[in-house]
């Protein structure tokens, strides 16, 4: 911004050096506004740089840039009325310049003051405001005037159009970080299943549905046989790495209606909706042969892990409390028979 405040600055200073080469005004003016202009700008530019401005609540200095454009705006205005109309039109540019960044109440405060010195210029004044419009050049200065105006006011259009694009995709982004925020309260840091809060909220829904629908719905618990002979003997590095594959291998297996989550340690709970207790058996046997069969050799070559599960189907008027109770009995049932095996409550 301040980049094209010097750029607008120096196209000013074009228009006042053709008043000056046809002899409207002096080479002062020009000379002048060139210098006090710049001098403003690269003010602020140090205000900037040295991060003075990140201790004040507005550290764009809004009112302090208004203010010090519009002052130099009618100084200059006073200075040479006879191209009045040039500084005029400059002072709804800042205007349009200081839009993107003002409060209200920061608006309301420049609207007054600004206000407050046009008062003594156009009524106390004697002294006309003008435009010259005589002589060929003079057309020509006033042309390239209000072209130079009408570009940086279509600038300033640009710029609140890319400021608005940018603050959509910053919403964009934002929604897309909460989602994920969202989407890592639900799981579990090491296996990147549901963690334990979030798999229960899904069997209290998946409970209600099944009743108001009438269908049947089977959860299973599942436990990996011997982890902690695993965690002993291979050490907790090969332990989290079983784990992680476990549960990326259940994952790769299960439907998409499936809801499968880390119920404890290395207990999980896999919710089957929609499912009868017959289809349920299967579904986790088949997962039982899979994760018997899979090669485990990466980690340990004589590593060999396999998983028990206890299977239960949804009674009428059941609740979740004695709906988990049932599953963890049979549970205990499939390791009370020797493990690497399901069983049905």
């Amino acid at each position: 911004m301040l980049m094209v405040q010097a750029v607008g600055c120096s196209l000013v200073t074009m228009v006042l050096l053709v008043y000056c080469y046809v002899g409207t005004i002096p080479i002062a003016i020009p000379l002048a506004y060139f210098l006090c202009g710049n001098a403003l700008i690269g003010f602020c530019v140090a205000l900037s740089e040295s991060r003075i401005n990140d201790r004040f609540e507005d550290h764009y200095l809004t009112l302090f840039q208004i203010g010090g454009h519009v002052a130099l705006q009618f100084a200059f205005l006073l200075a040479a009325p006879q191209i009045g109309y040039a500084f005029l039109n400059v002072i709804f540019l800042i205007f349009g310049f200081a839009a993107l960044r003002m409060t209200s109440w920061q608006a309301a405060i420049a609207w007054t003051l600004t206000s407050t010195g046009l008062v003594p210029i156009f009524l106390l004044n004697g002294v006309p405001i003008g435009m010259p419009f005589v002589t060929p050049l003079e057309r020509f200065a006033a042309l390239l005037c209000y072209v130079i105006m009408i570009g940086q006011c279509a600038f300033v259009g640009l710029y609140g159009s890319s400021l608005r694009k940018m603050l959509h995709n910053r919403n964009f982004e934002l929604r897309e970080a909460y989602k994920r925020i969202e989407e890592l309260a639900e799981l579990d840091d090491l296996t990147g299943s549901f963690n334990r809060r979030c798999i229960m909220r899904m069997l209290d829904d998946t409970i209600t549905l099944a009743k108001r629908s009438k269908t049947p719905c089977s959860i299973a618990l599942i436990d990996l046989d011997w982890f902690k002979r695993i965690n002993d003997v291979y050490g907790h590095p090969t332990g989290d790495e079983v784990l992680r594959t476990f549960a990326i291998s259940v994952f790769a297996n299960i439907r998409n209606i499936d809801r499968f989550g880390r119920y404890g340690g290395e207990e999980f709970l896999l919710v089957l909706p929609d499912t009868p207790g017959e289809a349920a058996a299967r579904i986790v046997e088949r997962l039982r042969g899979i994760i018997g069969e899979l090669d485990w050799s990466a980690f340990s070559p004589d590593l060999r892990v396999t998983i028990s599960a206890g299977i239960a189907t949804l009674r009428p008027d059941e609740t979740t409390d004695s709906f988990l109770a049932r599953t963890d009995s049979a549970l205990y049932t499939a390791k009370a028979r020797g493990r690497d095996r399901i069983a049905s409550a």
